[in-house]
């Protein structure tokens, strides 16, 4: 365990900590997710040409997969965090403290912890904003090592202070990234509908770290994680009694100059023609992560089952390709290749594997995923990028790098709402123009 700063208790009730202010936190509201590579972005780089801006997705997309295979323990036991946050796709701002402080975060369905860097700080990873100083919040509190939220962690992941305080400890898939500090209580704010509207909630458990270090990411322009996983710290699990234990996204298409957005509670709530329904699976051994069960994938008349019923897939908004287990994927491809009747060229856009020439009036057959009870039907969009020569269609579906992790990811997702209703255990989904949502 390592030495904290440590700060003057104050002792509460444990049902104190789920106060909330009902004025300020209605039953829905709407945030924008700014893609990482929109010119809205700071990371945005207008160097970069669409297909390269695919291929370091792409890129980030296996980082977020391929570390985690060495990990796997004779049990077979994936990590605390399979996906590597810091290479997610989308970026939420929030509001942290009294008075309130903007903090800038990967928004993160594979993550269960809000966390940002706190000062004074042992070891923190570069920022170009000042670190949040908790001392200097009216409402910042830490929890105790006996506290019903610090019983929520894994025994993994907490410790004891000397005086009494609850320290947290999470480590992602790359053995690299972590964050360890206090679990604490602070209240969020976020604005809603473009500014017009703020919405708070005190008291929300998050993690106030002293160590934190992220690779790869351009750490500097990132001052947290935004969790909005499955587990019962996350965002969703910590207000979902105000939004009925609902949340949606719209993804915009990849180069939008808008933002895409999520939406929680009543505003998330989807209804209408082509709305289909499948069974959310949490799995105990990894509660983060939402799973759902792929059936088959149908190209054209063809289907090609996947042979399991168990949740074999999670759908994660922050892994930009589609994943699918090795000899799935195999078996999908090649009905796609003789649909297509088209011979593949290699390297063409490292590491997507399935690319082809392109010719005009190109018909490209209908592929349809078959979740249990939920067939999605995907277009071209939802499938397929093509390079800037117009000479080159690539799938923007690629053999999991890691075995038994399989990924629905955000391209396949974009202009769908996608409802996550964690009450009734089940995720949803509508085709959508986004932009228009």
């Amino acid at each position: 365990m390592k030495p904290f700063v440590f700060f003057c208790l104050a002792f509460y009730s444990v049902s104190s900590l789920f106060s909330t202010e009902a004025n300020e936190s209605p039953s829905g509201f709407t945030v924008d997710l700014i893609h990482r590579d929109s010119p809205l972005s700071p990371f945005y780089n207008p160097s970069l040409t669409p297909s390269q801006r695919i291929i370091n997705a792409a890129l980030r997309s296996i980082s977020r997969l391929n570390r985690v295979s060495n990990l796997l323990d004779q049990n077979n036991k994936l990590p605390q965090s399979v996906l590597i946050p810091h290479n997610g796709e989308y970026l939420m701002r929030f509001y942290i403290g009294t008075p309130p402080v903007e903090r800038l975060a990967i928004a993160e369905t594979g993550s269960d912890l809000i966390w940002v860097q706190c000062s004074p700080c042992a070891s923190c990873f570069p920022q170009s904003t000042p670190l949040f100083q908790p001392l200097k919040s009216s409402t910042f509190m830490p929890t105790t090592c006996r506290s019903q939220p610090c019983t929520l962690l894994l025994p993994e992941q907490k410790g004891c202070g000397k005086s009494g305080e609850c320290i947290y400890t999470y480590k992602y898939g790359d053995q690299y990234s972590f964050s360890e500090g206090l679990l604490s209580t602070e209240t969020l704010r976020f604005d809603s509908q473009g500014g017009v509207q703020t919405v708070a909630f005190p008291n929300s458990f998050f993690g106030c770290g002293f160590y934190n270090n992220i690779t790869v990411f351009p750490s500097y322009k990132l001052t947290g994680i935004m969790g909005l996983g499955a587990g019962p710290l996350s965002l969703v699990s910590q207000i979902g009694d105000q939004i009925g234990h609902k949340f949606s996204y719209c993804l915009l298409p990849l180069g939008s100059t808008s933002t895409s957005k999520l939406k929680f509670g009543n505003e998330s709530i989807i209804t209408g023609e082509g709305v289909v329904s499948t069974p959310m699976i949490i799995k105990p051994w990894l509660p983060t992560y939402y799973f759902l069960n792929l059936e088959a994938v149908t190209v054209a008349q063809k289907t090609v089952p996947t042979g399991s019923t168990d949740g074999n897939v999670i759908i994660d908004s922050g892994t930009l390709l589609t994943y699918l287990g090795e000899s799935f994927y195999y078996n999908f491809a090649a009905s796609l290749q003789e649909s297509l009747a088209v011979e593949l060229v290699q390297d063409v856009l490292s590491p997507l594997p399935f690319c082809f020439p392109y010719r005009d009036n190109f018909v490209f057959p209908e592929i349809a995923f078959q979740f249990t009870g939920a067939r999605v039907s995907l277009k071209p969009a939802n499938l397929f990028v093509m390079t800037e020569d117009r000479n080159t269609v690539c799938l923007m579906i690629a053999p999991s790098p890691v075995s038994g992790i399989s990924i629905f990811g955000s391209f396949s997702q974009i202009d769908f709402q996608v409802e996550y209703d964690l009450e009734g255990k089940k995720v949803s989904f509508q085709p959508t123009d986004c932009s228009k949502v």
